[in-house]
């Protein structure tokens, strides 16, 4: 299979900080890949070394037959992790430099340059200065800036960022648009969630080390769920019973009303415990939650869950949840 991204051995350090760890990775064509980790990971170093920007202290880097994404720029589309437009310039300049950079021609270019500020929702700006658009509008220009050349390799390092919920849906809306038509695409996040709803196929990287390469299917099937939400059929039933099914390690109340999380143990059946729960107070909904990439991620990078109480395993996921640490915490 021809692959639009290739590294080997990939070493990258700062001073005495490894970045990137001996790094192998090969991205088929026409891939939706998802590099997912804590904010520091290497995530955006690896992308800097695919794009030419940084070079790696060991190993090789290829890219659509090239050693990088300079050799290849005219193929290639970047949305960098911090904000990449020209603040002094206004919106429709900026984006013909970056057409004509690309090689574009006059004609085509413009019809791009007004059909996709339509598309979202950014018409009116086309004679305003980058400076004068709030965060999130600069970052749909940056989107912009990274398609408009049609290219066949799509760069999207933390693409959400600065973006309101509706605009998150459209993005990802046009993220999966320029995936059907036919292009690779790199996702990079440390918000794990996102990466479910646009990858197919998931790298884990933690620390500077690839902990985890494979499809989304695959990750789900072998991660077997480990936790029940539990909803009684009656509200004002005594849930205090379901801690002493057999099989079930802590039961948690994620938010107000009835609702009940309930983990199980290492060992036990799920099927089993579900069948214990329904007998001991009578259901409206008994499933079992699909692990997130979170949880595998959780499980990956700190052991097994029951090595820690369920206070220590909240605050890690906490942690991950709210600023990307990812790391033990009072563990």
């Amino acid at each position: 299979m021809q692959h639009a991204i290739e590294l080997d051995g990939v070493r990258k350090a700062f001073g005495g900080n490894v970045a990137v760890a001996q790094m192998d990775l090969a991205v088929p064509t026409g891939g939706v890949y998802g590099f997912i980790g804590p904010n520091g990971a290497g995530k955006s170093t690896t992308i800097r070394m695919i794009m030419g920007i940084l070079f790696p202290d060991e190993g090789t880097v290829g890219v659509l037959g090239r050693r990088n994404a300079v050799e290849a720029r005219q193929k290639v589309g970047y949305l960098p992790e911090e904000r990449g437009v020209y603040r002094k310039m206004k919106v429709g300049a900026f984006l013909r430099y970056v057409g004509r950079l690309k090689g574009m021609g006059t004609g085509d270019l413009e019809r791009q340059i007004r059909a996709w500020l339509g598309r979202v929702d950014l018409g009116e700006t086309i004679h305003k200065k980058c400076e004068e658009l709030s965060k999130g509008m600069q970052q749909k220009v940056q989107f912009i800036a990274a398609v408009i050349n049609r290219p066949e390799l799509l760069i999207l390092d933390e693409p959400f960022s600065g973006l309101d919920p509706v605009n998150m849906r459209l993005l990802r809306d046009l993220i999966r648009e320029q995936h059907s038509e036919g292009r690779t695409i790199i996702f990079s996040t440390h918000v794990m969630a996102q990466a479910e709803q646009v990858c197919e196929h998931i790298v884990m990287i933690d620390r500077g080390q690839k902990v985890l390469d494979d499809s989304l299917a695959s990750i789900r099937a072998q991660h077997d769920p480990r936790t029940i939400v539990f909803e009684p059929f009656d509200p004002k039933a005594d849930l205090s019973v379901l801690s002493g099914v057999p099989g079930v390690r802590h039961v948690a109340q994620p938010q107000a009303g009835a609702m009940r999380e309930i983990s199980l143990r290492e060992e036990a059946n799920a099927g089993e415990v579900m069948r214990l729960l329904a007998g001991a107070v009578v259901p409206s909904r008994l499933e079992l939650r699909r692990p997130s990439l979170e949880d595998v991620f959780i499980r990956i990078v700190s052991g097994k869950d029951d090595l820690r109480t369920p206070e220590q395993e909240e605050r890690l996921r906490a942690a991950v949840r709210e600023n990307g640490a990812g790391r033990e915490v009072g563990a």
